[in-house]
């Protein structure tokens, strides 16, 4: 008998690790992955280039005029064994994990003919099912039919030093205090804002991995999936 494929939902604050699960339990699991914190990083740092947004100014109408102009794809990179984000044809990966770009992804990821575009494209990859997708509306907008949603969360002080660390191990100049603002800033505005805020999905199993290990937080996910495939 053909085991049957399903749809995990990963949801939670930034920088608890959404990314770093998914992809393993994708790997692990022979599924599709997509980090959809990528895809609205890619028209973030599109909208910084065209100097759409700054800190203190956000032309959204030129955004939204320009979004039919703007592709988005994920292409594998084998060397790395992930897939990588390209903007109009051009890989961006490491432009759009700087600070500078996650100081202002909240605020244009707000833009509800952002989503609109974005959340189409997200709902085409789970057709097929086999899909693991991490975000902040995934289990309550994207799939709110995923067989197994998870909201991830941790302390903004542990998720900033996850950060901070990451953020030099990749050669980024930061400090740890302009790290843990931008946390507990892009918090406020995911969880207030009108479309699509974030929110833990009423049937989502909730981990805070303040103290948890990744290999912990792994057996205990993949574990969780392996039951729901079994159910499908």
């Amino acid at each position: 008998m053909i085991e049957k494929k399903i749809i995990i939902a990963i949801d939670g604050f930034s920088s608890t690790g959404k990314s770093t699960i998914a992809k393993h339990l994708a790997a692990e699991l022979n599924y599709l992955y997509v980090d959809t914190g990528a895809m609205y990083r890619a028209i973030t740092y599109y909208a910084m280039q065209q100097k759409y947004v700054t800190k203190e100014f956000l032309d959204k109408n030129a955004l939204i005029e320009d979004l039919p102009k703007i592709t988005l794809d994920f292409v594998y990179n084998s060397e790395l064994q992930f897939s990588e984000m390209c903007l109009n044809g051009v890989n961006v990966e490491r432009e759009i994990r700087t600070i500078q770009v996650s100081k202002l992804v909240s605020k244009v990821s707000a833009i509800s003919e952002v989503r609109r575009k974005l959340v189409e494209q997200q709902q085409a990859m789970g057709t097929k099912k086999g899909l693991v997708m991490d975000g902040r509306d995934i289990g309550t907008v994207v799939f709110p039919g995923a067989e197994l949603k998870l909201f991830m969360t941790a302390s903004p002080e542990k998720r900033a030093a996850r950060r901070y660390k990451e953020l030099l191990d990749k050669g980024h100049k930061v400090s740890y205090d302009e790290v843990l603002e931008n946390v507990q800033q892009r918090d406020l505005i995911d969880s207030t804002r009108e479309d699509s805020p974030l929110v833990k999905a009423k049937d989502a199993v909730e981990f805070d991995n303040s103290d948890m290990g990744l290999r912990e937080q792994f057996e205990r996910v993949y574990n969780l999936a392996l039951l729901k495939i079994s159910e499908a």
